[in-house]
């Protein structure tokens, strides 16, 4: 089936804001060379990162704090920041030139059309999707973007034994993560049947989780490899 014509229920809403000045300056200085776009088709990642690498795609990355972190530590990867929202985009730039960070590119555009269009099959190694809008109300819960379809797409772009890791503060999300990853056909829960991971330290906490953590909220982390 053409995933082209599947096109799922949008699961986030395109939220206000203007770039800050810093931000925008970061995108004017750094889009040509660390933007991707999706009119240009399939990803060439070798040529892209200008090496051959583990290789980590994050959908929906906010203001790029964490994922400018994670890049640094893990030198050695290279990162592919989804993200719809200009001022995140224009802020992760800014964290990449100040903290002169090579390993990321950025697509500024919906996640569902970078998966289709741009990422060869089995290529790569880990996914991330870390704190997605959890849409609270029940007759939304089908704008979650944790969906059976949304996890085949997904696992056709990991390298078998390639990992997809969630993280949600909602604990009706995270269950709904755990039902349809423990239904998703080859996919394997790391943790065991049923079971939450424990963060690892691949994944920051951010400063929301931080205040979350001393107002008392939890965290559910789900990791799930791809198996053939």
């Amino acid at each position: 089936m053409d995933n082209q014509h599947l096109r799922p229920i949008r699961s986030f809403v395109i939220r206000g804001g203007r770039m800050t000045a810093s931000q925008q300056k970061a995108f004017d200085r750094l889009w040509p060379e660390k933007g991707l776009a999706v009119e240009n088709g399939l990803l060439d990642l070798e040529s892209a990162f200008g090496r051959r690498s583990t290789v980590v795609l994050e959908i929906g990355f906010g203001m790029g704090q964490s994922l400018a972190e994670m890049a640094a530590n893990e030198p050695d990867a290279d990162f592919i920041g989804v993200e719809v929202h200009k001022p995140g985009v224009g802020a992760l730039l800014r964290h990449m030139e100040e903290q002169s960070l090579e390993n990321i590119r950025i697509f500024w555009d919906d996640a569902n059309e970078v998966i289709d269009k741009c990422l060869p099959d089995a290529s790569l190694d880990r996914v991330q999707l870390f704190f997605p809008d959890p849409w609270h109300k029940k007759r939304h819960n089908k704008r979650r973007i944790v969906q059976l379809e949304f996890v085949q797409r997904i696992r056709a772009k990991l390298k078998s034994g390639g990992v997809f890791h969630m993280a949600t503060d909602w604990e009706p999300y995270a269950e709904h993560m755990m039902e349809i990853m423990s239904e998703a056909p080859g996919m394997e829960n790391i943790s065991g049947v049923g079971q939450f991971s424990p963060r690892p330290d691949t994944r920051p906490v951010t400063k929301f989780e931080k205040r979350g953590e001393r107002l008392g909220h939890g965290v559910w982390d789900l990791m799930f490899r791809r198996v053939d």
